[in-house]
């Protein structure tokens, strides 16, 4: 019978703030059982890119990563925002070891070839080396994972944080019983975007093709869901979307089911 680990990815915003970020943090100690934790920054990318007089531009939500952006957001994510979480997860007694795609090789990417958009240094994950995490994860090592990884040819690349969370939770499913939870500042996937209490509790993938017909579902939310359904056909247990500070309530937020 497999360990149970639970993957947690968080955006930015959360941990970004002061107040969001130590709750998150004392709640994501209180997990039992291995975890790891994945998450983004890219406000903090936006602003001191901002400082330094470099423009950020955006297609589709998804950030341009010229050469001086990729500086930004290595800066950034594997340094600022990275170490910050895992100087305090210590201070809560987790060991927490911060990592990007490049250290020990764990996550090798290409680069994304240019169709429409040329995205520039940012990375589609190619593998995942969940031999090494697992050996990491079983000696009480939490993994905390920055939105970077390499193409092997020296080159960083900038990678989505929910691609990261997903490649990593269906590598470390052949090893563990991995519950992948999907934090954001709603409670849920909600029926009616404007009414906090509409969360739908549960979504097949039937649901999920009805709810974008009828144009419940839309946006962001529609690759968010596609990734949970991939995850569940690779072998991830449960995968939950929910807010932040209910990462330690069971029953809370949307399960995403076969």
């Amino acid at each position: 019978m497999k360990e149970k680990l639970t993957l947690i990815k968080v955006g930015g915003k959360i941990v970004e703030e002061e107040a969001t970020l130590q709750a998150l943090l004392s709640d994501f100690a209180a997990i039992e059982g291995r975890k790891v934790l994945v998450h983004g920054g890219g406000r903090s990318a936006t602003k001191l890119a901002a400082r330094l007089g470099i423009e950020s531009q955006m297609v589709n939500g998804r950030r341009i990563t010229d050469a001086e952006t990729l500086k930004i957001v290595t800066m950034v994510y594997g340094g600022l925002v990275n170490k910050n979480i895992v100087a305090r997860l210590q201070a809560c007694g987790v060991n927490a070891l911060g990592l990007t795609g490049a250290d020990m090789d764990v996550i090798r990417s290409v680069k994304r070839p240019v169709k429409d958009v040329d995205y520039g240094f940012v990375g589609d994950v190619e593998r995942v080396d969940a031999t090494l995490l697992g050996d990491l994860i079983a000696k009480g090592v939490v993994p905390v994972m920055a939105p970077l990884t390499h193409d092997g040819c020296g080159n960083m690349l900038n990678t989505n944080a929910d691609t990261i969370a997903g490649e990593t939770a269906k590598a470390l499913a052949q090893l563990f019983d991995v519950t992948l939870v999907y934090c954001f500042e709603k409670r849920g996937v909600l029926r009616d975007e404007n009414d906090d209490d509409s969360v739908i509790p549960q979504i097949t993938r039937a649901d999920f093709e009805q709810l974008v017909a009828d144009g419940v579902v839309q946006g962001g939310m529609i690759p968010k869901l596609e990734n949970a359904f991939e995850a569940l056909r690779a072998g991830v247990s449960q995968v939950i979307i929910t807010q932040a500070s209910a990462i330690n309530t069971p029953g809370e937020g949307t399960r995403i089911i076969r």
